[in-house]
């Protein structure tokens, strides 16, 4: 089943917000109107000797007012472009802002939308690669796993990922080494925020799961003729770790823009002998080069010598003459030409 036809377990809608600047006045203006609002209950109240009910409820009505201001002033967002901000209630998702600028939104909304472990080190949890040897960091005070809280903002900007050097085996089963680049950005925030815990960390281990699994689909290199290998297929390969790429991650709402190997060498526990392997070939093939070369410009001379009636040879003749232009053709060393100044017959 094609990843297209998996519905998605949270889907993105996208909301608009109230401008921030306008609701930025009118919360300044209630914050300092209960400072303003005590000053003025504890004056009236001693001028005209005011009930200490009133005065009272003047003071706790301005204390209100501060408070009210300070909870309306943190329900202001500011997004920069390529920037988006999920938008969670009590545990409930709302909506998405997606476009840049300076907001208003319920100030209950939470600032944070997961929380993942932290390994001892300070690093996040991942859960795979490095992370994996390390130990989960523990509260020395309670005992108890320390988390790390992941922002409600998603950046959809285009990312880099640049994998380690992996050591998987071919489709021989020869030990390689590989690397690769993957640029990608979160196209569904809603599906980046809910349907994976941590969609950067998602992407780094299906990353490079897929480096592996495709690896392992090609030769290094001697494969059949026409037959694409990771070495000369570099186009082909591209795309199909792009296409593996995007059928696993768009369940964490991820497109992939470009994949592409960025180092590719044999394990060096191999290296040598492949290495004097591939001196063996590439010799192999210059001699059949030479050979063949030889045997045209032999073959043209004895075309030329019998059109022209320069001389005439009989097959014994022609052997020979062969046999001396191949040698001379085909030889590592400069040969020293003989001249015959006698007859060709003895």
């Amino acid at each position: 089943m094609s990843s297209e036809s998996v519905k998605p377990a949270s889907i993105e809608k996208e909301v608009g917000a109230i401008n921030g600047w306008p609701m930025l006045f009118i919360n300044l203006a209630i914050l300092f109107s209960g400072p303003v609002l005590i000053v003025w209950t504890a004056v009236s109240g001693a001028q005209r000797h005011l009930s200490a009910g009133a005065i009272v409820s003047g003071v706790l009505f301005g204390a209100f007012l501060i408070i009210l201001g300070i909870i309306m002033l943190s329900g202001h967002i500011a997004l920069q472009p390529n920037q988006a901000r999920v938008l969670i209630l009590f545990g409930a998702y709302k909506g998405t802002i997606r476009k840049s600028g300076f907001y208003w939104a319920n100030p209950f909304y939470s600032r944070t939308r997961a929380k993942i472990p932290v390994h001892s080190s300070g690093v996040p949890s991942h859960g795979s690669g490095k992370g994996a040897a390390v130990t989960t960091a523990v509260n020395a005070t309670t005992g108890g796993i320390l988390y790390q809280p992941l922002s409600a903002k998603i950046s959809l900007r285009a990312h880099n990922f640049n994998s380690d050097k992996l050591k998987v085996n071919d489709r021989r089963g020869n030990p390689i080494e590989i690397a690769a680049v993957v640029v990608w950005r979160v196209q569904d925030t809603a599906q980046a925020a809910f349907d994976v815990e941590d969609y950067e960390s998602y992407v780094q281990v299906q990353a490079e799961s897929a480096i592996r699994s495709i690896a392992s689909l090609y030769d290094y290199d001697h494969g059949e003729e026409h037959e694409v290998t990771l070495r000369n297929g570099g186009d082909e390969v591209a795309a199909e770790l792009t296409k593996e790429l995007q059928a696993r991650l768009h369940k964490a709402g991820v497109v992939v823009d470009e994949a592409r190997i960025t180092h590719l060498a044999y394990a060096p526990e191999i290296a040598q002998a492949m290495l004097r392997r591939q001196q063996a070939e590439a010799v192999i093939a210059a001699r059949q080069k030479i050979v063949h070369g030889a045997v045209s410009m032999v073959e043209m001379a004895l075309q030329d010598l019998a059109d022209k009636e320069v001389v005439k040879l009989d097959e014994e003749r022609k052997a020979a003459m062969v046999s001396n232009l191949l040698v001379v053709l085909c030889s590592e060393t400069a040969s020293t030409p003989v001249i015959n100044t006698g007859t060709l017959y003895s």
